[in-house]
């Protein structure tokens, strides 16, 4: 049984070729890649707090709000960021857009929290990263149909 075309070193090869032909279309796949790995990796992080103590970063008027510990909103964070990390490696189109929304979030966090202004400014060139991933999709990512593909 061959494998699907989609997957074959053929296939593969000819991707990794037109990447390099094509600088968008290489450009695309680097911020596909990236926005599907380092979210997935800092949502496995809020679970262990090896990079940093993340809860550090929760704004105190926001711990204040919630019904459980800092670290307890880690855990829900990581697993969200996990969660967009694989809707980015599966649909970039669609999903860079709910990772630039998110961000959105983060920043809002960290601006009403002295201290963590140039945090806040990094991740707002990770949200304009998001957006930037979201208009190559547009171009490189077929958008999903409402009619069955066996039709």
């Amino acid at each position: 049984m061959a494998a699907p075309a989609h997957l074959s070193a053929r296939s593969l090869g000819s991707e990794w070729q037109r990447a390099r032909d094509e600088p968008a279309y290489g450009a695309f796949w680097l911020m596909r890649i990236g926005y599907a790995v380092l979210p997935i990796w800092m949502g496995l992080d809020k679970f262990i707090n090896a990079l940093t103590d993340w809860p550090s970063y929760l704004a105190p008027w926001i711990v204040d709000l919630l019904p459980f510990s800092a670290q307890t909103a880690m855990y829900v964070v990581g697993a969200i960021e996990i969660v967009a990390g694989l809707a980015v490696a599966i649909k970039p189109r669609y999903a860079s857009y709910i990772v630039a929304l998110w961000l959105a979030g983060i920043i809002v966090n960290l601006l009403t929290y002295s201290g963590f202004y140039a945090v806040a400014l990094r991740d707002f060139g990770l949200l304009l990263g998001a957006l930037t991933l979201s208009r190559l999709a547009a171009a490189y990512d077929p958008a999903w149909s409402g009619r069955s593909r066996t039709s």
